[in-house]
């Protein structure tokens, strides 16, 4: 019913991606950093396919982390099933999808409500960015001098949003992800006079399509539009180098108005399932 899908592939399944290309990214963005098969990449992903022969209809993906993702639109309950077998003990530490399609696939996996940390589904938004309106605000790229200060926020960004407690292994993820952000080059910082004061990254990148996370600011300078900004500042610079639209969850109401006040509109929601602690399916096909 279901085979996991093999080095070459990759330009097929993007292809049946770019049809659902606002809740795909993650999905597109590990296989074009990543690719099939197997790797040591950090965005490594084993992708199934359904059916097993003829056109791609449906894309289930895992990461060694144990992080799933769907896109499986028109995919029978049997189908999700098959999945869940298909991915015999391997843990699961979170489910990411639309919203149909991820609760379907958290049915076949055999997850109850109280497995979950954080389950629900967030407004989903979209902008041309043509019509991205122009600002002078400065924006530059983390240093290794940042590390630190990334390693606070994303603690407190994780806590702020569900996806983590405030305890030791939380706290390592962040510095990890401190490191990887200082590292590399899709985080901006916004700076007045000189100091870092909120951060955005983009979590994934496809032909010319970003999707933006980790949008974060310090307690103590929120309410004065510096999400907004810095968000506006990063996607001016993607459009300058051709990027010609982004996606993104709002993962509160306030994080919403802020987005819609550059122009993003709701297209839809994504649902973002994060378990308490990474355990195989309790549920066989």
């Amino acid at each position: 019913m279901i085979r996991r899908a093999l080095p070459g592939e990759e330009a097929a399944l993007d292809a049946f991606l770019a049809d659902h290309a606002e809740t795909s990214m993650f999905l597109r963005g590990n296989l074009a950093a990543a690719g099939l098969g197997d790797s040591t990449h950090r965005l490594a992903t084993t992708c199934h396919v359904w059916p097993a022969a003829g056109p791609i209809r449906a894309v289930f993906g895992r990461t060694p982390q144990g992080y799933l993702m769907c896109q499986a639109p028109d995919a029978p309950p049997e189908v999700f099933g098959a999945y869940a077998e298909a991915i015999g003990e391997s843990p699961v530490a979170s489910v990411t999808g639309p919203p149909g399609q991820s609760a379907a696939l958290i049915a076949a996996l055999g997850f109850a409500g109280e497995d979950f940390r954080l389950n629900h589904v967030e407004p989903l938004y979209r902008l041309d960015l043509a019509a991205l309106p122009a600002c002078d605000d400065r924006v530059r790229i983390p240093s290794e001098e940042d590390v630190p200060l990334l390693a606070e926020w994303f603690f407190d960004y994780a806590a702020d949003i569900g996806v983590a407690g405030r305890d030791d292994a939380a706290r390592k993820t962040a510095r990890d992800r401190a490191e990887h952000c200082a590292a590399g080059r899709s985080l901006r910082l916004l700076i007045e006079d000189g100091t870092p004061v909120a951060m955005s990254d983009v979590n994934a990148e496809v032909a010319d399509i970003v999707q933006v996370g980790g949008v974060f600011v310090p307690q103590g300078l929120r309410n004065a539009a510096r999400g907004r900004r810095v968000v506006q500042a990063q996607l001016l610079e993607a459009r300058a180098r051709g990027i010609r639209s982004a996606v993104l969850f709002a993962n509160n109401p306030a994080a919403a108005r802020a987005y819609e006040a550059i122009g993003f509109g709701h297209v839809g929601g994504y649902r973002v399932a994060v378990l308490h602690r990474p355990q195989p399916a309790r549920a066989r096909a």
